[in-house]
């Protein structure tokens, strides 16, 4: 026999090679696991229609038109209860990103704060920050809600207690702001013409921010000197805005909360249920990111620090400009997490009655319609899309961050 006539021999494909070839072994397992996958799925639907069909029931999202019939006590955009369930699933909806951006934002600080703390060498400072953290660690987050939000109402005062010449409480910042256990009310800003471009000018400012940052680092990087740049952009940040404000004739003006009858009028208000939420969501969360953050730092090897006192800097700047950008590789991955669980922990906002998209289009709206199937899958799909939204951006700045050799 050739050696031909030996390689083609040996090359020749057989239907027992799928299993016992290690060469396709892997790919047969993938295919069968594939179509068992598909299978379920597709009994699963099969399944599911033929039980609405006998309920007499169509899947289908008609229902979105028709009138909510229920009112949202906390909402960013016009509604009533004539408007459509659709609506108040997009009231829900920005309702859960309030709420998800604001703990986001505050859990970050208080993590970054207490996890920097817990390492301090000042004995209280560091025991205080102990303390908070195994507290919040250890207690589930709905009793913090609920306690928070009793605390809220039952230690400030009522809107009442504001009005007339007997009045036992007064009001923040020059009559603008007004603390109650009902919520807080602070003033609304009014719109006139010219306000569009003093708008537009603080929006290239934030541009011009960023242009500049960007262009200081790289100065940094190639010269060495360290530029003022906290100052610069606080200028940029206000100055410019603050004179278009001026030429323009002052276009933009304020609507202060006012008590009439039994309630405070006019202003915003940012209800009692959205305050409770947000303070037990950051605290919560803050003492997991600030565990991420105090292993992010110790990851940092000791001598990096004392290399750059020995270069005469001062301790904040090492922890700014040495230890933290290094200890961010390692505090990315779990932030990322706790971002995700503070978001779909929101979903807990209908104990306090604060309305988000579990209370609105998973709640009421489902129970009204009786479209459970239609409810949670919009549901389920909103919750999905708001995870990999964060997990995509967060994913985008770490990989922004990363350090990379030449």
């Amino acid at each position: 026999m050739s050696m031909a006539d030996h390689t083609s021999e040996k090359k020749a494909f057989r239907l027992s090679m799928l299993i016992y070839d290690t060469r396709y072994r892997s790919i047969t397992i993938q295919v069968i696991a594939l179509i068992a996958l598909v299978a379920v799925g597709a009994w699963l639907v099969s399944n599911t229609l033929s039980n609405l069909e006998a309920l007499d029931k169509e899947l289908g999202f008609g229902f979105l038109k028709e009138p909510s019939s229920y009112d949202i006590n906390q909402r960013l955009i016009e509604y009533d209860s004539r408007s459509s369930h659709g609506r108040a699933a997009i009231v829900g909806i920005l309702n859960t990103l309030l709420v998800a951006a604001m703990g986001c934002i505050l859990a970050t600080i208080l993590g970054v704060t207490a996890g920097v703390a817990r390492l301090s060498k000042n004995w209280i400072i560091s025991r205080l920050m102990t303390v908070y953290i195994e507290m919040f660690r250890n207690i589930p987050v709905l009793l913090w809600i609920v306690l928070i939000m009793a605390v809220y109402i039952e230690s400030l005062p009522v809107p009442r207690s504001f009005k007339g010449d007997n009045a036992t409480s007064s009001m923040l910042f020059g009559d603008a702001v007004a603390v109650t256990n009902r919520g807080i009310y602070f003033p609304k800003p009014l719109f006139n013409d010219g306000s569009m471009i003093v708008l537009a000018t603080f929006i290239l400012s934030l541009v011009g921010i960023w242009f500049f940052g960007r262009w200081a680092k790289k100065r940094q990087a190639a010269t060495g000197e360290i530029l003022p740049t906290g100052w610069i952009k606080t200028g940029i940040f206000f100055v410019p805005a603050i004179l278009m404000f001026f030429i323009m004739g002052q276009p933009i003006g304020l609507e202060y909360p006012v008590f009439k009858g039994f309630n405070f009028k006019g202003g915003y208000q940012m209800r009692n249920s959205l305050i409770a939420l947000w303070l037990a969501l950051s605290f919560y969360t803050g003492s997991f990111i600030a565990e991420a953050v105090r292993a992010g730092i110790q990851a940092v090897s000791k001598g990096q620090s004392e290399a750059a006192a020995a270069l005469g800097l001062r301790p904040k700047r090492i922890m700014s400009l040495v230890i933290l950008p290094q200890a961010l590789r390692v505090i990315i991955p779990p932030l990322i997490s706790q971002y995700l669980n503070l978001t779909k922990n929101s979903s807990l906002a209908i104990v306090v009655g604060y309305m988000d998209i579990t209370a609105t289009l998973g709640g009421i709206t489902l129970n009204q319609t009786g479209r459970e199937m239609e409810s949670l899958l919009l549901l389920m799909g909103m919750y999905l899309s708001i995870s990999i939204t964060v997990s995509i951006g967060m994913n985008w700045y770490n990989e922004s961050i990363k350090m990379r050799e030449r």
